[in-house]
This record gives C-alpha cells, sequence and structure tokens, in this order.
C-alpha cells in the first residue's frame, strides 16, 4: 500500500485544450469524509468511501489552471485526458520510445503538424482501423488518444501533459511509483463510470438544441447513483442540496464529468499502486478503473 499524505486534495478535472470563460477548464476539489484523502471510511451498515464535494473551480485558460496546479502543494487528481500516445503509432513514426523523450518530441510540435502527421497515417490504413489504439482504449471504452477531432484528445494531450509536468506532477503510469509525491496524476475517463449508471444515454452536450428531458433524466440518475454509491468502484458522494442541484443543471456535463473524475481518484488514492494493473506499457499508460 502506498503513503498518501493526510493534507493532498483530491480533484477530478474535465480538461480544455483551448478554455475559454464559456469553456473552462472545470476542477472538482473534494476529500474523503474524515479528511483523509486515501483512506477508506467505513460507516455503519455501508462498506465504501464517502467523498464530500467541497469546492468546484473554474479556469478560462491553460495558464490560470497551470497556475494552480503549481500553487496547490499536494494533489492526487483524475485528468479527463490522455497522457499517452499508442505504441503502435510511435514505432511506425519513428518517434521516441521512452515516454519522457516521447512527450518531449510530441510538444513540441505545433497542432498542424500533429493534425497533417496523424491523419497520413490513418490515410494508409484499412477502413476499420484507421487509428491506432492503446491497450487501454477498448477496456475503458475511450476514444484513441491520437484522435484530432471528435473529441480532439490528440490536442489535449499536447496542452494538457506540459501543464502536469511543470507542476511536477508524478504519473505512476508512466514511471516508478513514487510512495510520497506530493502531487499524482493519474488519466481518468468520466464515460468508464458514467456508462456503468446509465449505459448508453447521452447525459450532456455542448449544443443547447440538444439540452433535452432525456438527458436531464440521465444526469439525475448518475448523481442520485453517485449520492448513493451504486457503482464497482464503492465510492459514494456527499452533496448538499445546493451541489446536488448545479451537477444536474449543468446541462453541458463538464461539472458532473469533473465529479466523476474526482471518484475516480479517490478510488485509486486507497488501491496499491493506485489501482493500476501488474503490467502497464510505460509509453501508453492506463486509464484508471479500466
Amino acid at each position: 500500500m502506498h503513503a498518501v499524505d493526510d493534507a493532498a486534495l483530491l480533484i477530478g478535472v474535465d480538461f480544455s485544450s483551448r478554455p475559454t470563460p464559456r469553456k473552462p477548464v472545470v476542477v472538482a476539489c473534494g476529500r474523503t469524509r474524515d479528511g483523509d484523502a486515501g483512506a477508506h471510511v467505513m460507516l455503519d451498515g455501508d462498506a465504501g468511501e464517502h467523498v464530500m464535494l467541497d469546492a468546484v473551480v473554474r479556469f478560462p485558460t491553460l495558464q490560470s489552471f497551470g497556475r494552480w496546479l503549481q500553487a496547490t502543494p499536494r494533489w492526487i487528481g483524475g485528468f479527463d485526458l490522455p497522457f499517452g500516445l499508442p505504441r503502435e503509432l510511435v514505432e511506425q513514426l519513428g518517434w521516441p520510445t521512452p515516454w519522457p523523450a516521447c512527450m518531449d518530441h510530441y510538444t513540441a510540435l505545433a497542432r498542424p503538424a500533429i493534425r497533417d502527421t496523424f491523419a497520413a497515417f490513418c490515410a494508409a490504413r484499412p477502413v476499420g482501423a484507421k487509428f491506432a489504439h492503446r491497450a487501454c482504449d477498448r477496456p475503458a471504452g475511450s476514444s484513441p488518444s491520437m484522435k484530432w477531432v471528435n473529441p480532439p484528445v490528440a490536442y489535449m494531450l499536447h496542452a494538457g501533459v506540459p501543464l502536469l509536468r511543470a507542476a511536477g506532477a508524478h504519473l505512476p503510469a508512466h514511471e516508478a511509483v513514487v510512495a510520497d509525491a506530493p502531487r499524482i496524476a493519474l488519466e481518468a475517463y468520466p464515460g468508464l463510470l458514467a456508462r456503468e449508471i446509465v449505459g448508453a444515454r447521452s447525459y450532456k452536450s455542448d449544443d443547447i438544441a440538444k439540452h433535452d428531458d432525456a438527458r436531464l433524466l440521465a444526469r439525475l440518475a448518475l448523481v442520485d447513483a453517485l449520492r448513493e454509491g451504486h457503482t464497482r468502484l464503492g465510492v459514494a458522494l456527499d452533496i448538499d442540496a445546493a451541489q446536488h442541484d448545479a451537477l444536474v443543471d449543468d446541462a453541458s456535463g463538464d461539472t458532473l464529468d469533473a465529479v466523476l473524475c474526482l471518484l475516480q481518484a479517490a478510488w485509486a488514492a486507497s488501491r496499491p499502486r493506485f489501482g493500476l494493473p501488474a503490467q502497464v506499457d510505460a509509453l501508453e499508460g492506463w486509464i484508471v478503473s479500466a
């Protein structure tokens, strides 16, 4: 079991590669009920953790978000962005395969160069197998990390990983686990946890025309299940009535996605090796709880 400092903050991050005041980076901040960010809290009648949602913070720029990561002394975070690229892609392109060198190379590229390089890679492949995948993509149901549109996760990686590295974050899926690292970054995916509760039902949209009753009901179902801890993670969300309404009323789903990442971070924080499989490709990384 790794040691987790009880002053560490739990965070869940709904990330945007180009945040704006209307579409900011959203960070859900919390702690386990007794204030220990990494311990199980056993209560009469249940056998799971309870995570209190303390605050939701929004950052309209990457710079302001990066400054906050660096200024917050201890945190364990679940981030909704990929931390690594598929090994198949990296090797075919002839890029460095050690993760730090690969990230140095990748993040030095301009976005148009990334788009053109990945588009050429896909164009040379057969229909149905255009994208290369990481080992964690299929069990998590996530988009391939080289995808540059709908959603542009390749650009999220490009924008987000430098912020984590600048904050001195430890990324356990990409390097030997450091027990007492003050800042720990884990790759999360809110869709993985959401699908467990609502299946294929959509619960969010950035398109106002799609802010309908069906999605509202899906968000209600999600929040209720999270409050009860009715997922395989066994982590329950403690929120008050105003927080409940705020989660349900945000039809974009950004606030709810940040909270889903928070719960994945809480689950990982109390697991040996942060819940990572015994064998993880350090170039590709892994999605928490996949």
